[in-house]
């Protein structure tokens, strides 16, 4: 044998394209991804991923509870000139800090600079932080929507164009009157940017994602390959694409499952072979891990019980009480650390306007009684799971107003 006919090569593998969540460091800014869109990476997640989405949104439900509440609820009607409300600001921060691991806004100073006048929320993917000065700080953020097209591989041309904002600082409000309140929790061997808490899942939504890709091509292709056609009719290149047209027209997709294939040709000799391929199992495998998938996603999120989202597991008995212990642990272990952190912040920020005020969260418990309670988080007490003082002076303010309407009312 003339082994010069042969030649053999290694057919390498596919290698896993999961961008990496790594800081970077450009002339002017941080790259947040290898690519620059680590954050794009995670909304395109949560866009395609049904369970990753379902995960995300009941947790910003959950920390968003039945709104905000303070003794003085008209401070809370008005954050900025947009007519937003400081429950619309804690609702878009909640779903960032929950999507991204940390949130932003806008701090826009009076004229005066004694009061805070605005707050505008930002959206955390825009942001990219200019380089640690020599104190270890970030001195401030540029903001643009345009990282992964423009800034993809950390070109800074035109960087200076783009919208900066020095970080949140009271003291230098002075010469800065519009500043940005960035909260990124710690995060070991991240130095600029946050990770959210479901990072660990990453590698598995992508799985999720791409199981759904593969029902979805199998179906519109016709489950195909099932059959090989050879035909006899010696044809070129146009007339062979002409024939591939027509029995893609004709045979593939959901919507022709079922139908009849019919040929006519001239003679039985050219009549052409149809062999069925047999499937090879592929479709039973990648339902098989899908179980696997849902529960690991869940388990990157804490969600302890999968019939919290509505999901049914086999073999699971799915009682009134295993429900509501697992909604419990949930509240007290998951969404309340969450709120903490975010009523810290907003406490500090409206204490600048109004003194010492405590803002809280209204949020619904159900117990295994039957019973149900209402009861308010703030960020001092949360991690306690016990307040008691906001709940007192709501209270109390509460009866006041009945009281005074009882009065105007006529007898």
């Amino acid at each position: 044998m003339d082994n010069k006919k042969f030649k053999f090569q290694a057919i390498s593998k596919f290698q896993d394209d999961v961008k990496s969540a790594l800081e970077f460091k450009t002339e002017h800014f941080i790259k947040f991804g290898e690519y620059n869109d680590f954050p794009n990476q995670l909304i395109s997640m949560y866009n395609n991923s049904s369970i990753n989405n379902t995960c995300v949104n009941a947790v910003v439900e959950a920390i968003v509870g039945e709104g905000l509440t303070t003794e003085n609820e008209e401070i809370l009607d008005k954050a900025n000139r947009e007519n937003e409300s400081w429950n619309d600001i804690y609702k878009k921060v909640s779903k960032d800090f929950k999507l991204f691991g940390g949130f932003a806004m806008e701090v826009i100073w009076s004229k005066d600079r004694k009061k805070i006048a605005e707050i505008y929320h930002i959206d955390f993917s825009y942001l990219r932080a200019k380089e640690k000065n020599y104190r270890g700080r970030i001195p401030g953020y540029y903001i643009s929507d345009e990282w992964n097209e423009k800034y993809r591989f950390g070109v800074t041309q035109g960087i200076k164009d783009l919208p900066y904002l020095p970080v949140y600082n009271p003291e230098t409000n002075a010469e800065e009157t519009n500043q940005i309140y960035v909260f990124q929790p710690y995060r070991p061997g991240m130095r600029y940017y946050p990770l959210p808490d479901y990072v660990g899942g990453l590698r598995v939504i992508e799985t999720d994602i791409e199981v759904d890709n593969f029902h979805v091509n199998n179906l519109k292709n016709g489950l195909a390959p099932s059959l090989a056609i050879t035909t006899f009719t010696n044809a070129d290149d146009d007339e062979r694409s002409t024939i591939e047209q027509m029995l893609r027209l004709q045979y593939s997709g959901t919507g022709n499952a079922g139908n009849l294939v019919y040929m006519d040709v001239d003679s039985p000799e050219n009549a052409p072979i149809i062999t069925p391929i047999p499937q090879n199992g592929a479709d039973g495998y990648y339902t098989t891990i899908n179980d696997m998938v849902i529960q690991k996603i869940l388990t990157s999120h804490r969600i302890t019980s999968p019939m919290m989202l509505g999901i049914k597991t086999e073999g699971q008995l799915g009682g009134r009480t295993e429900l509501l212990d697992a909604y419990l642990l949930f509240l007290n272990t998951v969404i309340r650390p969450f709120q903490q952190s975010i009523l810290d912040v907003f406490d500090e920020l409206l204490t600048v306007n109004y003194g010492d005020i405590t803002i809280g969260v209204k949020q619904l418990k159900l117990f295994n009684d039957g019973s149900e309670e209402s009861e308010v988080i703030t960020g001092t007490d949360a991690d306690s799971g016990e307040d008691t003082s906001l709940e007192v002076g709501i209270e109390a303010a509460d009866r006041a107003a009945e009281a005074e309407t009882q009065d105007i009312l006529p007898i």
